[in-house]
């Protein structure tokens, strides 16, 4: 930046100067963050002698005219040019819900040269109303699409919204989009200045271009703080001193890692990787100011030696990272870093600033010996095998005189106008003066720019409000519940603190008797546990006779009523659910075949005949009166309709299989007879033509050779309802009812089946109904024993009485 009146150069034939830099112009936006300029022009050297205030005040016209805008589709690139009467607007017409906006004022002397004949810029800018919007406040590019809501596009009239998706064009462009569709207008070429050119808010648009303010608050200066603090330095003021702490250690307790000298800043102090040692900070003159005494202090901030530290221990499960000190500085006194030793060190790096009229000596490592700095102020691993080694500041032989102080700080100076709030209520806060920008005649205030930053007295600390805190109940986060379900217990840590100038210490607890201490241990339940139910009573025994097995339903039901997998319930607690039955002695059962398949008379009454044998548990003939008086019928009537006269196919009997097992073939004769009361005529075949001819021969099967298939009664059904079953007994035997293997095994009936399929249809009481919809809770929490919970969850309650008094 230029600070001179004149600077005279040659151009041509004529010597030329920029002008004094004029006032600076409104901010644009009154609020969020506008932009201010400061304008200046290149003069004749005759120009620069007439550059007279009333010259500098002229305004100069602003009437440029925006070309034509672009619209788009989507993400598209495609554009097309709009109407070419479209005027850019000024910032006035933005509506002034949350913003106020003015126009830069520039000024301009009187017949200026092109500013190509001064080196540098005509003009330059700064951030102005930092401060937030009041609440509730629209976006500034929102605002600016906003004012076209009221002119006609392409016919019609649209809600605009930015659109900030436009990935070719510059970024300090205005682009639209009409809210519900999918294309896009470009409605100016660039936004009021101080638009942020993004949604980070980095930068900003000042004449249609992004630029970024510097540590000097000038737009696009670039100037950044050096490492020492200095807005665009060349790290010349101070030095950076580091080292590693790497020495091992035996005795557990305090050891010295490193000295840092007053007037450090940026302090870092950082334990390498996690372990079970502390770091600590204690000041030269004995006051500890973290983790001193063997005392642990909690992570947070702590005030000592004239800065704050941040002390930091990352969560000792998830994190591998080591505890550290930070600190912004500077010190008043010498700082003691010490390592509570408990386990093997992993190392701790240090590293902190020092201005460099101040490094007169190097901070002395308290084991490895003195840590010093290279060249570019950072230590080199052999740092700590040799003698310390301090670099002198390098000579500043190109540093510009001082600019001599603005013309405004004869008219205006800084009062002391007070101080501010203390910042603790108790425990020794500290308080800073303030000092005002105020006109020297008058008195009255004014902007603070007006002044002279560098004669502006330094605020000064002070202690305030001394007393201490009254000491209070630290109060720990609760532990895991120690039962993932069902009743537990948690527990937490509950000290008696005290805060005391930003530190919390731990005191005795008859300090915090004023108030009652609250509990350390507390009953919890996660969820109801989920519990055992018997769904069915005990199946009928598998067996009719002897040993066999009967089985229930068992199932794990959560506590919201639905079956879950077996391992959600203790499954030392899981009822059985099979079980052997005992149907006694299989010696008086009667076993019986099926019943013929043809009745013995073809029309009238007939009977029909099936094979029954008492038999014992080894499958041997008794005597009839062992299997009792209660003998299965073996003959049963059949009658096949009343005989009346008509003609039919009658045949004969079939004559015997020719085979006595296995296949074989049979014959009967069949003849047309008509049937009267009288009796049977026989009559011509031709008479039963139209009736189907009975075969006169078929093959037989008799028996499977030397064994059958023989059952007993299906025993009683396992369920009235909803689908039980019944079984028999089947048994493959010989002709002397001996056990076979030889029957076959597609031929074998039945020895269970599905019985009574209806529904249950359970008896409804009307009045007896659940009145809430979770009463299966109250049923798994055994409440139903209240008359209140009888009552309430009525129907719940009787279904679980029904199946204790079934069970």
């Amino acid at each position: 930046m230029c600070h001179q009146t004149t600077r005279p150069i040659r151009s041509g034939s004529e010597a030329a100067a920029w002008s004094s830099w004029g006032s600076w112009a409104e901010c644009s936006l009154s609020c969020g963050g506008g932009v201010q300029e400061q304008t200046r022009v290149c003069l004749s050297r005759r120009a620069t002698l007439q550059n007279t205030p009333e010259h500098r005040h002229l305004r100069r016209s602003n009437s440029s005219r925006v070309g034509p805008g672009m619209y788009g589709y989507g993400r598209m690139p495609y554009t097309t040019p709009l109407l070419k009467d479209r005027q850019r607007r000024s910032a006035s017409d933005i509506p002034k819900q949350s913003y106020r906006t003015h126009q830069r004022n520039p000024s301009r002397p009187y017949s200026p040269l092109p500013n190509s004949s001064c080196p540098g810029a005509p003009n330059q800018y700064k951030i102005c109303n930092t401060m937030a919007c009041p609440s509730p406040s629209r976006p500034i590019r929102e605002l600016q699409c906003s004012r076209f809501n009221t002119q006609l596009f392409m016919g019609r009239l649209y809600q605009w919204e930015p659109f900030n998706d436009v990935s070719s064009g510059p970024r300090c462009e205005l682009n639209c989009r009409a809210v519900g569709f999918r294309f896009y207008v470009r409605q100016a070429d660039r936004v009021i200045d101080g638009t942020p050119c993004g949604p980070k808010r980095t930068s900003v648009c000042v004449a249609g271009r992004c630029q970024s303010a510097g540590c000097d608050d000038l737009l696009g200066s670039g100037k950044v703080p050096d490492k020492c603090g200095v807005c665009g330095g060349d790290n010349s003021a101070c030095k950076l001193v580091s080292g590693l702490f790497q020495h091992s250690l035996s005795k557990v307790g305090y050891h010295k890692i490193v000295e840092i000298p007053a007037g450090a800043t940026k302090i870092n102090v950082t334990e390498m990787v996690k372990s079970r040692n502390y770091l600590a900070l204690l000041s030269r003159s004995g006051r500890s100011i973290i983790n001193g005494n063997w005392a642990i202090n909690r992570p947070g901030m702590y005030e000592g030696v004239g800065t704050m530290f941040t002390y930091r221990r990352p969560n000792e499960i998830s994190s591998t990272a080591g505890e550290s000190f930070l600190a912004e500085g500077p010190t008043n006194e010498i700082l003691d870093v010490f390592m509570i030793y408990q386990q093997p060190n992993p190392g701790v790096h240090y590293e902190f600033v020092m201005p460099s009229e101040n490094a007169v000596e190097a901070p002395r490592n308290a084991v490895n010996g003195p840590a010093v700095s290279d060249a570019d102020g950072r230590l080199t691993p052999e740092d700590h095998k040799r003698p310390g080694v301090i670099y002198p500041p390098p000579v500043l032989n190109n540093q510009l005189p001082a600019a001599p102080p603005p013309t405004g700080a004869k008219e205006y100076n800084w009062k002391l106008s007070g101080s501010t709030d203390c910042s603790a209520s108790c425990g020794r806060g500290h308080r800073s003066t303030v000092f005002v920008c105020v006109h020297r005649v008058t008195r009255a205030h004014v902007s603070s720019g007006l002044c002279d930053g560098n004669t502006k007295p330094s605020p000064q600390e002070e202690p305030c409000n001394v007393q201490p805190c009254p000491a209070f109940w630290d109060i720990g986060e609760w532990s895991e519940c120690s039962k993932s379900c069902g009743l537990g217990v948690q527990y937490r840590q509950v000290l008696c603190r005290q805060s005391y100038s930003n530190r919390t210490l731990s005191v005795p607890s008859s300090l915090c008797r004023q108030t009652e201490r609250p509990e350390t241990s507390s009953s919890c339940q996660l969820k109801i546990c989920s519990e055992w139910q018997i769904r069915s009573d005990w199946s009928p025994c598998s067996v009719p006779c002897g040993v066999g097995q009967r089985s229930r339903e068992v199932h794990c039901v959560s506590n919201v009523g639905d079956i879950v997998a077996d391992e959600e319930c203790n499954m030392k607690l899981r009822p059985s659910d099979v079980e052997n039955c005992d149907a006694g002695v299989c010696t008086r059962s009667w076993f019986f075949s099926d019943w013929s398949s043809q009745c013995s008379a073809e029309c009238g009454m007939g009977v029909r005949t099936r094979s029954v044998q008492c038999l014992n548990n080894h499958i041997s003939s008794l005597p009839l009166e062992r299997c009792g008086t209660q003998r299965p019928p073996e003959a049963q009537p059949c009658n096949n309709g009343p005989c009346e006269s008509r003609t039919e196919w009658f045949a004969g009997p079939w004559s015997q299989c020719s085979v006595e097992c296995g296949s074989g073939s049979q014959q009967r004769s069949v003849v047309c007879l008509m049937r009267s009361d009288e009796g049977f005529s026989v009559m011509p075949s031709y008479e039963c033509s139209s009736l189907d001819k009975p075969l006169g021969q078929q093959s037989c099967f008799l028996k499977a050779c030397g064994a059958k298939w023989l059952y007993t009664d299906w025993s009683a059904c396992s369920k009235t309802c909803e689908t039980g079953f019944r079984v028999r007994e089947v048994r493959c035997l010989t002709d002397d009812m001996m056990t076979s293997d030889r029957c076959e095994d597609t031929l074998k009936p039945h020895d269970k089946e599905e019985c009574h399929p209806e529904p249950c249809l359970p008896l409804i009481d009307e009045k007896c109904r659940d009145k809430y919809f979770n009463c299966n809770v109250v049923v798994q929490a055994r409440l139903c024993v209240y008359d209140y919970y009888q009552m309430a969850c009525c129907a719940s309650c009787t279904r679980v009485a029904q199946r204790r008094t079934r069970s």
